[in-house]
């Protein structure tokens, strides 16, 4: 087995560094050598792709990959690795067994606060989501038509080590919007790789939601990491009021609930079902503000 991921970024590192710490190879795309040195420490090989042009290392270390992870999203042109592979995803990964994409629960659209399962069509609202569900359909038939399982790990909100509400907190920049009966659901970055391994130990063909237990009003999580903290959580700013950019605006413009009941119905059992609990174990580890630093 080895696993290739295009898009090593903050999912992306913390995918590979389990599959690496259970001593799979594992090669890493990201479109800057500055970011070689956090991919080697957690046992990544480091390529650069510009999501353009398959130089010749990279072409020589897919040669052997089995596993396919995409973490690269897509944009108005559609998904880069389509645009390169076509219809031959084995010209280039010819032991290819299995693919990831990584997708988002944004492919639902709004539900006005409804509980959403894997079977629920989609109704994108913002043009990225509608981007999302073209790459999701784009790789089924690519997939299909190679026969080569597929999982589409369809993410919420992602959290963990260097990326959460503590951090947001230190630096000033946390806010406590109010918009009525809006909720989230998140997904701890941990739960993201142990999710994606797996699932490709099963070889999991399907779509699937990565996602936590407790869908919940943004404004609470910040005041949970306010009072882990012991310090004054921001006042609550009424949402229509509030100076948001029109992409943080879009954010809330989808409510649904998420259920990962056909997940934990395979058997898999989430690390940090909730919030709560997630933000203490970060709290208590004393790695909240350290980026990638996932134990695996």
């Amino acid at each position: 087995m080895k696993v290739a991921i295009f898009g090593a970024g903050y999912s992306g590192t913390a995918i590979g560094a389990l599959f690496a710490a259970q001593g799979i190879p594992v090669v890493g795309t990201t479109r800057s050598a500055s970011r070689f040195r956090p991919l080697t420490e957690a046992g990544i090989s480091p390529v650069v792709f510009d999501g353009a042009l398959i130089g010749d290392q990279l072409l020589e270390e897919m040669k052997d990959a089995t596993h396919l992870v995409q973490s690269i999203a897509p944009g108005r042109d559609g998904d880069p690795l389509i645009r390169l592979f076509g219809n031959e995803p084995k010209r280039f990964l010819p032991r290819l067994q299995w693919i990831a994409y990584l997708s988002t629960v944004g492919v639902y659209g709004d539900h006005q606060g409804a509980w959403v399962d894997e079977d629920t069509a989609c109704r994108p609202v913002s043009d990225r989501s509608v981007e999302r569900v073209e790459a999701e359909q784009a790789w089924q038939t690519l997939a299909a038509g190679q026969r080569i399982p597929l999982s589409i790990l369809r993410l919420s909100g992602i959290y963990g080590p260097g990326r959460n509400g503590f951090v947001n907190l230190a630096n000033g920049t946390a806010r406590r919007l109010v918009k009525k009966d809006q909720v989230f659901n998140r997904i701890r970055v941990e739960d993201i790789a142990t999710a994606t391994a797996f699932l490709a130990q099963r070889l999991y063909d399907g779509i699937i939601n990565v996602t936590d237990d407790e869908p919940a009003p943004p404004q609470d999580v910040v005041a949970e990491a306010a009072r882990l903290m012991g310090i004054e959580p921001p006042p609550e700013q009424d949402f229509e009021s509030a100076e948001l950019s029109p992409m943080a605006r879009s954010f809330y413009g989808e409510n649904k609930r998420v259920s990962n009941a056909r997940l934990k119905a395979m058997g898999f059992e989430f690390t940090h079902p909730n919030y709560r609990q997630s933000l203490a174990d970060m709290w208590v580890k004393k790695n909240w503000n350290k980026p990638q630093q996932a134990a695996f």
